[in-house]
């Protein structure tokens, strides 16, 4: 089969559609019957998939960072101002762009083959590629060097292959089970959850990567003071943007990178009166579990001046903080877990 991506290569990817392009007649042929697997490079498969499908494999990956490739200059560092430099990814652009203004970046497209044979004619310096995508094809030696992550973050899912197939198909489900790599896998879907929360695609250049540890890249890490615990380290904070700072200034004074990236909102509830009613039963039940300090404060929002705590209640608290605003509430807090403060805790506590 031959897909849209493959036909359109005179435009760049984010004017055309995006990296769907590439799946699209795949998957059709996969709901029509035509074809029973689609082995994707995870980095083109869009977040959202179509009812029926699903993609119950993902094989181990391989090296995911990008490849520079040159027969003139050996590493990225290296181009001198005003080199040509190709590529079709506004996540690359946008990156390299903000090391090296001084790089005339172009657009890039077409297969492997293609590209290489673009460089060699001389119409660019130099061309960023997959470095997976070379190493399969047996193309290791025209990658010159291989770019740090911290240059240039890889895409979501790049190095990855998946197989995508019918989810109501048992018969291939079983045959192919045996090549899923669960750590990758499991690596994968967060990075894949990440772009989806952040609405990220070919018109909007996020990315992340979530590779496991070598060996030399173990060895390469700073070895932090007890000062500076995290010496260096990038910590993603989640939290909603009014309540991370306190816990920015702490990773920071404890020498790291905060990156904020407030992913969860506190909000409230979309039917007030229904909330109200719904505490209206609590004398129903005989425990309550409080998860986070959040919602013991949207409780005392919700409930009126005159509540009090029904006495044959049971509170379960998680967390130190949530704990403290019930006591500060004057609700006697019954359960919290010895070690940690987590839910999973929680159940294991007696």
């Amino acid at each position: 089969m031959t897909t849209q991506g493959d036909k359109i290569l005179d435009t760049p990817l984010a004017k055309i559609g995006g990296k769907g392009l590439f799946v699209k007649e795949l998957e059709e042929g996969l709901l029509d019957g035509r074809a029973d697997i689609a082995v994707h490079s995870m980095k083109d498969v869009p977040v959202e998939l179509p009812d029926g499908l699903y993609l119950p494999v993902i094989l181990n990956r391989e090296d995911p960072r990008d490849a520079f490739v040159s027969n003139k200059y050996s590493s990225f560092e290296a181009l001198p101002q005003g080199a040509r430099l190709g590529t079709s990814s506004l996540r690359r652009q946008c990156q390299l762009s903000a090391l090296r203004p001084d790089l005339e970046v172009i657009s890039l497209r077409g297969n492997v083959g293609t590209r290489l044979r673009k460089l060699d004619e001389g119409e660019y310096d130099a061309i960023i590629l997959a470095a997976a995508g070379l190493m399969r094809l047996e193309l290791s030696e025209r990658i010159t060097a291989k770019i740090s992550p911290d240059t240039c973050l890889p895409a979501m899912g790049q190095g990855a292959v998946g197989i995508e197939c019918r989810s109501d198909d048992p018969r291939v489900n079983d045959l192919i089970s045996v090549l899923n790599d669960e750590p990758t896998h499991i690596r994968v879907a967060a990075e894949r959850a990440l772009n989806h929360r952040l609405e990220g695609g070919c018109q909007v250049p996020t990315t992340c990567c979530h590779a496991a540890p070598t060996e030399s890249s173990k060895r390469s890490m700073p070895t932090a003071s007890p000062q500076r615990a995290l010496d260096q380290l990038r910590v993603v904070v989640t939290r909603p943007a009014h309540q991370a700072e306190r816990l920015c200034h702490l990773i920071e004074q404890a020498g790291g990178i905060a990156l904020r990236l407030p992913v969860i909102e506190i909000a409230a509830p979309t039917d007030i009166q229904t909330a109200q009613d719904k505490l209206g039963q609590l004398k129903n039940f005989s425990l309550a579990i409080f998860t986070s300090a959040n919602a013991v404060e949207w409780l005392f929002r919700l409930v009126p001046p005159t509540f009090s705590w029904p006495d044959h209640v049971r509170v379960a608290a998680i967390g130190k903080r949530t704990a403290s605003l019930l006591k500060a509430h004057a609700i006697a807090v019954d359960i919290t877990p010895e070690q940690g403060f987590n839910s999973e805790s929680l159940l294991q506590t007696d």
